[in-house]
């Protein structure tokens, strides 16, 4: 019955799909034993967080890296835009790739 309700409990709290957060309960389970029950389904979301953002965030191949630079801009004005409450805002320069502030919308 636990086996059923934590995966449950857990996606309520996670942004995870239900398969994965249970197949972390089991293998957790069957490798660690009954603390396995905890740390499976936490190395499991962990490691799904890292690849899901080494996927988005990698650009491919032979991307030129002015068009990488421009995009990574441009992400960062939109999350400055979106956050009203901030004061100011780290982005990369092209040159040295060195940290300068900027003032926030």
């Amino acid at each position: 019955m636990d086996n059923v309700i934590r995966p449950i409990l857990i996606r309520m709290g996670a942004d995870l799909p239900l398969i994965l957060i249970l197949s972390g309960v089991i293998g957790g389970l069957i490798a660690f034993g009954m603390i396995g029950l905890f740390i499976g389904p936490v190395l499991l979301a962990v490691t799904w967080r890292l690849f899901s953002a080494w996927v988005h965030e990698v650009p491919p191949p032979g991307t030129d890296p002015d068009v990488i630079l421009e995009r990574t801009r441009r992400a960062g004005r939109r999350r400055i835009r979106s956050k009203r409450d901030c004061r100011v805002a780290l982005t990369l320069t092209r040159p040295t790739f060195s940290p300068a502030i900027l003032k926030c919308c």
